[in-house]
């Protein structure tokens, strides 16, 4: 199915695992959430590995170097190379790279990650707007980043400094909630500067085009919690995606998405990698997939019949999606949600 005209989850006779060469995983609410591992998501990685498939981890978060990252996933129980993590600081540094020469310095509002980076493209990181930096680099710093790097960002903007940022993700899943983002952040030095920067991360090309560099896949799949980075980075890339509901999405953003933030595959966790998924057909009046039959009545979403929940899910995807063409589904599914127990 076209990813232009998908009207509904598609489905695949063959696991995930097999069907791709290489899952491009999204981590903060994917793999882990707070730091903790994501329950089933250890486990369904290391028989995806098992199986054949190369699992690279592709984050926006660019608090943390690869090394670090890498080590994490590696406690968790899922051993991993630093060169299987590419990050939005990895993207961001190569297109500050292409714009300064060798040898530039660079301020760093962000964390580590960031630092680490700039250095491996050459750059040098500076601390102060009175660095002489030919550029400034925003990336997610963590909770504890002190206001007054934002000041720095904004001095030197305010001077002409062309401002990049990792990613305009607003917000990060922790094991207490969901936390602001680097978005977040990137919005304080905005509206203070009035400036727009050149962002890097998730849905943009060159964090797909750093990812393609880094991991030689040739059959991707895209698998993340988020419609608006993740999906939308797939669906800009033109490769198939599977999105989990561990993270920030849930059933209500998934019936209301956009065309470009729908995905091909929809699963409850990571073990959706390791089954093939069902098919969603078109019957009288509805949409069929497992025991439930979607369809839309009264101006509202409604499922009917019994079975996995997830099938219920894929079913009034094709409903609302159908209905709503290339625009936004605004039929009301809080009762069909509810009855689904999403």
């Amino acid at each position: 199915m076209s990813q232009l005209s998908r009207n509904r989850p598609s489905g695949s006779a063959t696991a995930l695992s097999e069907a791709y060469d290489t899952a491009l995983l999204d981590l903060d609410g994917v793999v882990y959430a707070g730091g903790e591992a994501i329950t089933y998501a250890v486990e369904s990685l290391l028989t995806a590995r098992d199986r054949g498939m190369h699992l690279a981890y592709v984050t926006n978060n660019a608090l943390r170097p690869p090394d670090a990252v890498a080590a994490h996933i590696t406690e968790l129980g899922v051993p991993t190379d630093p060169a299987d993590v590419i990050n939005s600081a990895q993207a961001v540094a190569r297109l500050i790279s292409e714009q300064v020469p060798v040898g530039s310095r660079v301020l760093v509002i962000g964390g580590e990650g960031l630092r680490v980076a700039l250095r491996e493209r050459g750059l040098v990181p500076v601390e102060s707007a009175d660095d002489d930096p030919a550029a400034v680099a925003q990336g997610y710093g963590g909770p504890e980043l002190p206001w007054g790097r934002f000041a720095e960002a904004c001095y030197a903007i305010a001077r002409g400094v062309p401002w990049f940022a990792s990613n305009t993700d607003l917000t990060i899943p922790s094991a207490r909630g969901i936390a602001p983002g680097n978005g977040a952040a990137v919005e304080v030095v905005r509206i203070a500067t009035g400036a727009e920067p050149q962002v890097a991360g998730k849905p943009l090309p060159p964090m797909h085009r750093e990812t393609v560099l880094r991991t030689g896949a040739r059959r991707p799949l895209v698998v993340g919690d988020r419609l608006d980075t993740d999906i939308e980075g797939a669906f800009n890339g033109g490769v198939d995606s599977l999105l989990v509901l561990t993270g920030v999405t849930d059933g209500a953003l998934l019936l209301a998405a956009r065309p470009e933030h729908r995905p091909t595959y929809v699963d409850a966790d990571l073990r959706g990698m390791l089954t093939g998924q069902p098919e969603v057909t078109e019957t009288d009046g509805g949409f069929l997939c497992g025991g439930w039959t979607a369809s839309v009545r009264d101006d509202a979403l409604v499922v009917d019949g019994a079975g996995e929940a997830m099938d219920g899910l894929r079913a009034l995807c094709a409903a609302a999606w159908t209905e709503a063409g290339d625009g936004v589904c605004e039929l009301d599914a809080g009762k069909a949600l509810s009855r689904l127990g999403l």
